[in-house]
């Protein structure tokens, strides 16, 4: 498992070549809060054979080192995406962000236009800010991190609860035992950071004009079952890209599945990936103005 040292932080990352099709396009994966780059695993073995696929731990999270000396904004994770995608010298790049995650490809896009062809945001929406929900969900959120006993890795079926959170049917105990782990080796810094400064009302009150204000495509997918990122935060935030309501919608709600679609509906994510994905590359070959290295001077 390779490791790049990027702003004071060593990042844990996969990175795999296409078997088959596009060697100058490669997928980048973000995963969400509290979780890690392993649940993009049976994403990228769909996807890997027609693009390439680099999936990576943000910073303080999964196996990637925290560094107290950087912020833990959506725009501070979206830097070290960036200098991450320098790094490895990859100039043409498709970002696949799940609900934290996807907030920081939409950040990321704004800032390194020449790079990133399009955003697809996976159980990812927002842009509507009630003061007490949020409160609340930051309450909860922060007594998570401060209640996480490491003697919990030691009690038989301690993942069990992990196979129904957050999920419309149960996941599979290997993914609850990996949501166990992540859950209990995360920085607490960097886990409260990241919650507290995503859900501030200027941050979430923002993200309507960040997705209007993008050159590249962008595409959403919701689950109709998603507790965490209801379908209606994520069409509200989809609605404020020039592409929304036009043929090819860059909408789709995923039936019976909740907030982990990559590992809920796999198959379908991937389908969905696929159509956006050649449905954008045919665009901007029928018109070159639509390639957003064009517009890095927006």
């Amino acid at each position: 498992m390779p490791h790049l040292n990027l702003r004071g932080s060593l990042h844990a990352y996969d990175q795999y070549d296409p078997t088959d099709g596009d060697p100058d396009l490669t997928l980048v994966f973000i995963h969400g809060w509290l979780l890690s780059r392993s649940y993009w695993q049976p994403l990228i073995a769909q996807l890997r054979s027609h693009w390439g696929c680099l999936s990576y731990d943000l910073r303080g999270f999964g196996e990637s080192t925290a560094n107290p000396d950087q912020g833990h904004s959506p725009v501070d994770y979206a830097e070290d995406l960036i200098d991450l995608l320098t790094a490895l010298n990859l100039q043409r790049v498709w970002l696949v962000g799940h609900s934290l995650g996807g907030t920081i490809a939409l950040w990321a896009a704004r800032l390194c236009p020449e790079r990133i062809a399009g955003v697809i945001g996976v159980n990812a929406g927002g842009g509507i800010y009630i003061e007490q929900e949020f409160e609340r969900f930051r309450g909860f959120g922060q007594q998570l991190i401060r209640w996480r006993p490491q003697w919990l890795r030691q009690i038989p079926g301690a993942e069990l609860p992990f196979c129904w959170d957050s999920v419309h049917r149960p996941l599979p105990r290997q993914w609850a035992r990996r949501r166990l782990r992540d859950f209990l080796g995360a920085d607490a810094a960097a886990a409260t950071g990241s919650l507290l400064d995503s859900t501030t009302a200027e941050q979430v009150n923002c993200l309507p004009s960040l997705v209007a204000r993008l050159t590249q495509p962008a595409y959403f997918l919701a689950g109709d079952r998603d507790t965490i990122m209801p379908p209606a935060y994520v069409q509200h935030l989809a609605s404020f890209h020039p592409s929304f309501g036009l043929e090819g919608h860059n909408l789709r709600q995923l039936e019976d599945c909740g907030h982990l679609a990559m590992l809920e509906q796999t198959n379908a994510v991937a389908e969905a990936i696929h159509t956006w994905i050649y449905q954008a590359i045919a665009a901007e070959q029928s018109d070159p103005a639509l390639d957003p290295s064009l517009q890095s001077g927006l």
